[in-house]
C-alpha cells in the first residue's frame, strides 16, 4: 500500500473506451485499488482532464471517478511550483503541466502513474 499520483491521460484514458491508453488505465487502476494505494491528482491535472468532458457536457464522469475512487486532489501551492520550476530549469523540453504533475508526486512521495513516454524517463532520470 502506497500513494499513485495520476497523472491527467491516465484519467482520459480511463473515461473514454476509445483512448489508446483505456484498458492499460483500467488495469492499473484496479491494481492500484486492490493494493489499496491511495491515490492523488494535482489541481492541474485535474483541470486538464475535465475540458474535454465539460465540452461533451460530461464532466459528471470526471468527477464522479474522482468522487468514487477518493482521489484527493492536491493543489499548487509555493512550494510545489517552486519544484515544479526547478524541474522545468533541469529538463528544458520538460511542459509545465508535467513539472506540476511530477512534483506533487515527489511532495507526497508518491509513485507516478502516466502514460507519457517522455514524463517516465524524466522521472526515472530525476
Amino acid at each position: 500500500m502506497g500513494s499513485v499520483a495520476l497523472d491527467s491521460g491516465v484519467v482520459i484514458g480511463l473515461i473514454d473506451p476509445r483512448d489508446a491508453h483505456h484498458d492499460e488505465a483500467v488495469a492499473e487502476l484496479k491494481a492500484a485499488a486492490t493494493r489499496g494505494d491511495d491515490l492523488l491528482m494535482a489541481s492541474s491535472a485535474y483541470a486538464e482532464a475535465i475540458i474535454e468532458p465539460l465540452r461533451a457536457g460530461q464532466g459528471e464522469l470526471v468527477d464522479g471517478f474522482v468522487d468514487a475512487s477518493r482521489i484527493a486532489i492536491v493543489s499548487i501551492d509555493r512550494g510545489i511550483a517552486r519544484q515544479a520550476a526547478a524541474l522545468r530549469a533541469q529538463h528544458g523540453s520538460l511542459r509545465l503541466g508535467d513539472a506540476l504533475v511530477l512534483a506533487v508526486a515527489r511532495e507526497r512521495e508518491a509513485s507516478l502513474l502516466t502514460f507519457d513516454a517522455r514524463l517516465r524517463r524524466i522521472t526515472k532520470a530525476s
